[in-house]
């Protein structure tokens, strides 16, 4: 496997600029995810990797090697796309020895090649169909087995679960950390979808506007976000945010309410401070701020509420079945440990 080293990287088209100065270090073995809002550029950032894409300016490196000029089929790396891209006229099995076929590969190492992917997958029944005859899962699987089976250094993930329903994603994400976990394999995932990367991800890194907002581990941006884009985007339901100004006793919200709770100091004179908290970290109690009820959303896990606070939006995320029927009013805290500070320009101020 390999390690790659993503140094000061840009792309434009003409004019219009796409990444920004991206720096990056992906070690031997890891699954990283690029995860971010569309058009954030995770996905050109993939492709210049893969050498679907030319680089505008900085370099990219695979085990300390410059790869920049390099075709596709020289990188060695095995990309898997949102689209299976299998040949309709080929089984299973054809069609994932297809590029040890190309290479001219003896014919048992093929056959050993497509059968330990096969295992590792659950294919062995399939080798022989078309794809025409597979579940939209099992072609996806035949696209990671044809990536398999090159061996190549680095695996990229370009959306591969996102024409999958719910159910089959749960089951994909389950056997793509699988075989993460038997093959260690360097991988980089990229996708839209938070869960995923929270779920898969050694290290997940956050992206927005071209530029990367925060790497590290998945609870690392759960719990420390580094900005308000990160705390908006990690986590369902997302962060709620109370934007107002700082007051000697805490914060005082837009409409005039003061939470009183010690601020963290700053170096600035700004007054202005955003306020955040997860749902499921407020606390419904008797003795809290009262707040309206305005819609409850059961999920099967827990419930969702839509509350009004002084007309102020925000939820909460309870597993007290008592609130599926709920009256006009509640009570909440906000417990000071779980607290989230921002300043003026949207960064996180330390705590």
């Amino acid at each position: 496997m390999a390690s790659i080293t993503i140094d000061s990287l840009g792309k434009s088209y003409g004019t219009y600029g796409v990444l920004h100065g991206v720096d990056l270090e992906i070690r031997d073995g890891e699954f990283i995810v690029l995860v971010g809002p569309s058009g954030c550029g995770k996905s050109t950032l993939l492709r210049m990797i893969a050498g679907l894409e030319d680089v505008t300016s900085g370099e990219i490196r695979i085990d300390g090697s410059r790869v920049n000029e390099l075709h596709p089929k020289d990188r060695d790396i095995a990309m898997v796309f949102q689209s299976y891209a299998l040949y309709p006229h080929m089984s299973v099995a054809r069609n994932m020895s297809y590029s040890m076929r190309l290479r001219k590969a003896s014919k048992e190492k093929i056959e050993a090649a497509v059968a330990g992917a096969a295992s590792k997958l659950g294919l062995e029944p399939y080798l022989e169909r078309r794809p025409k005859a597979l579940s939209g899962g099992q072609r996806q699987r035949v696209a990671m087995g044809r990536a398999i089976v090159r061996q190549p250094r680095a695996f990229l993930f370009d959306e591969p679960l996102s024409n999958l329903d719910a159910r089959l994603r749960e089951q994909m994400r389950a056997e793509i950390k699988k075989m993460h976990g038997d093959l260690k394999a360097t991988s980089i995932y990229v996708t839209h979808d938070q869960i995923e990367a929270m779920t898969l991800a050694d290290r997940i890194v956050a992206m927005h506007g071209g530029v990367v907002q925060q790497v590290g581990s998945p609870l690392e941006l759960y719990d420390r976000p580094a900005n308000l884009f990160v705390a908006g985007f990690i986590g369902s339901p997302g962060m709620n945010f109370f934007e107002g100004t700082r007051d000697p006793d805490g914060v005082r919200l837009a409409d005039g309410t003061l939470l009183k709770m010690q601020l963290p100091a700053v170096a600035s004179d700004e007054s202005g401070i955003t306020m955040g908290i997860r749902p499921e970290h407020v606390e419904l109690s008797a003795d809290g701020l009262a707040a309206t009820v305005e819609l409850v959303e059961p999920t099967g896990f827990g419930i969702i509420l839509h509350l009004s606070l002084n007309g102020l939006p925000f939820k909460v995320f309870t597993s007290d079945r008592a609130f599926l029927a709920p009256g006009p009013d509640v009570s909440v805290r906000m417990p000071s440990k779980h607290l989230h500070f921002f300043d003026a320009q949207g960064d996180r101020i330390p705590t």
